[in-house]
């Protein structure tokens, strides 16, 4: 018994000891020393991370961690992508396989606190819904009732369905997948009558169908789903560099900063808090140990909220969505910088 109880208190010190390094800042030193940072995005999603006909990565995901090495290293191409499935995206981000996730995962009260991660910053609002052929005279969820529902496995989609169809005492046959592209094409082959996600998803589902205009999105939803980068926990440095990263890129729109005009109001600026964001008073990098134009070489690198929205999401995208919750606050919107001072 002695020492069955000495072994277990070994292990534990040694846990203990293991994670100390990571509490102290180390986490963020070693990614500063590598020279590299290893974002985890989207195995291919359209608008969100998708490889393009030369093999680079390019979406709202991608754009974040470039933004993010950007901040770090005056430089958004070192950055190593490692693109994940749904099940397996929080396991590698708490083994250390990836330092920062980047990739359409709804930030929840039992991932933050039960999985050994922490969630940021919402940077992206959406809602679950659902996809069905357009030829059908389904116009509601509760019209589905014995149908054969395509999910996504290790999703906050597959518990809302399941909790949707049981509480409006409602049949439904899930078949669940590890890839979105694989429930799209059970969806085009008839395995499923509709496809259970967010609306985001499911337009960049339909944007790259054969046929797009088949399909329609239901106008119901039935969730809250905040997107956001998630870290894992032990280094609370790390924490504060990318959750003010995602603040710095949601301001720059609020204060107008823009990747064509980032060069002209950092040297003609009165207006305080921009002066503070652009590094013309240094505090803000100091803070975070980072160079003093730090939001500076984001901007230039991505660009504000706005323009990578519109880039990967918006209604000249090919997925075509409107900013809807993803606006300002001060259009109506749910973005909200946090003060910057």
């Amino acid at each position: 018994m002695r020492r069955a109880i000495l072994a277990t208190v070994t292990a534990v010190a040694a846990l203990l000891g293991a994670q100390g390094p990571a509490e102290a800042g180390g986490l963020y030193d070693a990614i500063k020393a590598r020279g590299v940072l290893n974002c985890g995005i989207h195995t291919g999603l359209p608008g969100f991370a998708l490889p393009d006909s030369r093999g680079v990565w390019q979406g709202f995901d991608v754009d974040f961690c470039r933004g993010l090495a950007a901040a770090l290293f005056n430089d958004p191409d070192k950055v190593r992508y490692t693109p994940l499935s749904s099940p397996t995206r929080f396991t590698a981000l708490s083994s250390g396989e990836v330092d920062v996730l980047f990739r359409v995962s709804t930030e929840t009260m039992l991932r933050d606190v039960g999985l050994g991660i922490r969630a940021i910053t919402p940077n992206f609002y959406d809602g679950h819904g659902f996809m069905v052929r357009g030829n059908t005279n389904i116009s509601k969820a509760s019209e589905l009732g014995g149908a054969t529902i395509c999910l996504l496995q290790g999703t906050t989609n597959e518990q809302v369905t399941a909790e949707y169809f049981r509480t409006n005492n409602l049949q439904f046959s899930p078949v669940l997948f590890a890839r979105t592209d694989q429930a799209t094409d059970a969806l085009q082959a008839g395995r499923c009558d509709a496809f259970g996600t967010d609306a985001s998803q499911l337009a960049a589902v339909r944007s790259s169908m054969q046929n797009p205009g088949e399909w329609k999105i239901l106008d119901e939803r039935f969730s809250k789903e905040p997107y956001g980068p998630y870290v894992r926990r032990g280094d609370d440095e790390w924490y504060d560099v990318v959750r003010w990263y995602v603040n710095a890129v949601i301001q720059a729109e609020e204060s107008g900063v823009t990747r064509a005009n980032v060069d002209e109001m950092k040297r003609t600026t009165t207006n305080p808090d921009t002066r503070r964001l652009l590094g013309v008073t240094p505090e803000l990098g100091q803070a975070l140990k980072l160079d003093p134009n730090w939001v500076v070489n984001i901007v230039k690198a991505v660009g504000n909220y706005g323009e990578i929205y519109e880039r990967h999401m918006g209604p000249r995208s090919p997925v075509g969505l409107a900013r809807g919750a993803n606006e300002l606050w001060t259009r109506g919107g749910l973005l909200y910088a946090l003060p910057m001072r």
